[in-house]
């Protein structure tokens, strides 16, 4: 137990702040506070998310975390977990990013879900998503961890903000009950190639959006209506290096890339 768990939060929350900003890592937070708790990590994000805000940043929505089983082996966590999106972390399809910009960034492929009316009841199921979920996206997410060699637990990449960075999604299209557990998707980086299915999200992705309600209701919160959630990896994570092209390709939601640069403008970082 933290002795002074106010004093502790917002210590930890200003310290991830300014390593993001200062494009640095820190020690794991775990390390330093073994009586760390779920409660604890969850509060850092939200200290977290209120200096965003108070900063200019936009709610956008939530990405959901540890969703399948090659991400959980890949960086040893055994839950899900979630974090919040800001509008200038959204960016559109073919985006190229400085790869300077970030510390240590991966990059995932994803189903991304727009939600058309409020959710927050404790018992929201994955049936409960897809009846207001109004448009899907081809989606990547660029991880990046503000801890030390991604040397993460469970806490750790919570208080983090789930270890997120951008999104870069491709064209939205309507929901129209297709199967997105049987969605396929095939993720290309240089010589490296994934496959995988939306049932390695969970079973559904739609069940990992609806343990994200599960998880926020416990908080007192919820989705709103218009927010933008990321279901989680469907395959295992690839480094984002200079150079790079990274592209996921879906079987019927079309496809989504981004590249890097270290000469990109500061222009490609805009919606």
């Amino acid at each position: 137990m933290l002795q002074d768990p106010q004093a502790v939060h917002e210590q930890v929350a200003l310290e991830l702040w300014n390593a993001k900003n200062e494009r640095r890592t820190v020690p794991p937070v775990s390390a330093r506070y073994p009586g760390f708790t779920a409660l604890d990590a969850y509060t850092v994000q939200r200290v977290l998310r209120t200096l965003e805000h108070k900063n200019g940043a936009v709610h956008a929505g939530y990405k959901v975390g540890a969703t399948s089983v090659s991400i959980q082996e890949m960086f040893g966590v055994d839950e899900p977990d979630f974090g919040f999106l800001t509008e200038g972390m959204i960016l559109a399809d073919g985006a190229r990013l400085d790869p300077g910009r970030f510390i240590q960034p991966k990059v995932e492929g994803e189903i991304a879900f727009r939600i058309g009316a409020d959710l927050s009841d404790p018992g929201t199921t994955a049936a409960d998503v897809l009846k207001v979920t109004t448009e899907v996206f081809p989606a990547l997410e660029v991880l990046d961890s503000r801890i030390e060699n991604w040397d993460i637990a469970w806490v750790d990449t919570v208080a983090d903000n789930a270890s997120s960075a951008m999104a870069v999604l491709g064209a939205a299209v309507p929901f129209d009950g297709r199967d997105l557990a049987a969605e396929t998707m095939v993720l290309e980086s240089g010589d490296l190639v994934l496959t995988a299915n939306g049932s390695a999200v969970m079973g559904h992705p739609a069940e990992s959006v609806a343990c994200l309600v599960r998880i926020l209701a416990s908080f007192g919160a919820g989705i709103g209506a218009g927010d933008l959630v990321l279901a989680g990896s469907l395959a295992a994570a690839v480094d984002l290096e200079a150079d790079a092209l990274v592209k996921a390709s879906f079987g019927s939601l079309g496809s989504v890339s981004l590249s890097t640069s270290a000469s990109t403008s500061a222009s490609a970082f805009s919606n």
